[in-house]
This record gives C-alpha cells, structure tokens and sequence, in this order.
C-alpha cells in the first residue's frame, strides 16, 4: 500500500462487520493502527459493540447500515463512512453477505437477485467507489471475502456459489486494472468458521469436531481476520489478484470434502 500522507490516518471501511468475519477484521486493524467504518444490516447493537472495541484499540470508529439489496443507493456508505472518519480509505474489505439452502429447481428469482445483489454486486459497487478515492491518494487495498464456494460448489447453494465465483473472478479483473494506480485487490475464501452465518458465535473451536476438515475443527473469525489483516498491511505490497483458503485444508481435499462427513475413514487409504 501507498504509504498515507504525513500524519494522515488510516482508514479501513468493513462491510458486515456487526458480528463475526467482520467484527474480528475491524477489530484487528484497529489494533494495526487504522481507524474502521462498519456497516451493518439487521444488527445495530452488534455494530455498536464492534465500534466500541475498535475505540478500546485507541482508534476510531464511525457505523451507518447498509442494505445491499437497495442498489446502487446502499453503496453509498462508504463514502459517507470514509467522510465521516477524515475523507480517506486505504482499505476496503467487502465481508457483507448471504446465502440460501435452497435445491436448484426450488429457487425463486428473488432469492437469486437478493443473493447476488449482497454477495457479488454490492462488492462491485462498493469496490468501485473505494477505488475511485484510493486512486486520489495514491493506493489502496481492497479485500474481497468469498468462500471456499469460491472454488468449489456446494448441492442446495446456487446463488451462492454462483455469487461468490463470480466475487472471485472479479477480484482478478479488478487487480489487473487497478494494478496501475497503487490498489491490491485480493480475495480471502474462508470455509466453515465458527459466527453467526453458520449457526455458530462465540464457539470454542478446539471442542468442535469436523471429519470432513483435515485439521478436525471450524475455524474462528480471528483466524481469517489475520489473514485479512496481512493483505491490507505493508507486507502483502507484492500480493494482488489471489484468492487466499481459510478452510483448515478442506478443499485440498477435493471430491471428498464436507462438513456432512461423520467419520475419518478417509484419512485411511
């Protein structure tokens, strides 16, 4: 990343970030120094308590919801965001979304609008307003966070993965042509972590058994935060246009892999 003009702060604008990926992202980059927009959709307490917890790092923190079905309207806070906290953005990372459980044949065109209007658009538009203010001060660093459904499908997710390959393959697009300007674009494609979209918050992961992980658990927000907060941070400058698994090796496992298998046979040839 460009380096911030003398004694300019840092500002990162996270999206979703009233519970898990998102909160535990704001929080580490507040402890790197940055001062964090959070947006959230339903939730306002849990923004609220995010806000406190980056103020407790000794930085600021500015919150405003964000509907990502209402576009391109909902993009909009992340200027207001950046506005609220100096005028800047150095970083982006685009962690709102959603998905359905829902078999192909059953899906109705909303839920699939809905889906990819969160999970694909939203990050477009989002993308294209940080980029357009980073390109003013010289760089920047956008996060996309996908899923492992980034790379591989999953059977009753659709829009889904349709979504979050497409967030993919953007993420590439938007490396290439930002490249030029001083902004990294990469992505960061978690598997099962333990938050709310999973049904799980607040979970010791070390007590959780998964046989479909080759590393037997779920993973927890912190841990695809620091992978966040590598990107957005001075030692990922040479890093643009990778999609980085935070999957405990699931998709390493191909064909085998899922959180419904209920055995380690498989770790047996």
């Amino acid at each position: 990343m460009s380096a911030p003009t003398a004694g300019a702060p840092r500002v990162a604008v996270i999206t979703g970030a009233d519970s898990g990926i998102g909160r535990a992202t704001a929080v580490r980059l507040a402890e790197a120094g940055l001062d964090v927009g959070v947006t959230w959709h339903t939730d306002e307490k849990g923004a609220e308590r995010t806000a406190e917890e980056v103020r407790g790092k000794g930085r600021r923190a500015a919150v405003t919801r964000m509907d990502l079905t209402r576009l391109p309207a909902a993009a909009d806070a992340v200027e207001e965001l950046s506005d609220a906290l100096g005028g800047r953005i150095d970083v982006l990372v685009n962690n709102a979304g959603t998905g359905t459980s829902t078999p192909f044949l059953d899906l109705g065109l909303e839920d699939v609008r809905r889906v990819l209007d969160v999970d694909l658009v939203g990050p477009f538009l989002c993308g294209q307003k940080a980029a357009r203010r980073m390109i003013g001060q010289g760089g920047g660093r956008i996060v996309n966070v996908t899923s492992v459904h980034e790379h591989q499908p999953r059977v009753g997710a659709a829009p889904y993965c349709a979504a979050k390959g497409g967030l993919g393959l953007l993420t590439q697009v938007m490396a290439l042509e930002l490249a030029e300007h001083g902004i990294t674009v990469n992505a960061v494609a978690p598997g099962e972590i333990a938050t709310p979209m999973t049904g799980q918050e607040d979970t010791d992961v070390r007590t959780e058994h998964r046989p479909g992980v080759p590393l037997g658990r779920p993973g927890d927000a912190r841990e695809v935060a620091a992978v966040i907060a590598f990107l957005a941070g001075p030692d990922a400058s040479y890093v643009t246009g990778a999609s980085w698994s935070v999957d405990g090796g699931m998709l390493r496992m191909g064909p085998m892999a899922g959180s419904h298998l209920t055995g380690d046979d498989w770790r047996r040839p």
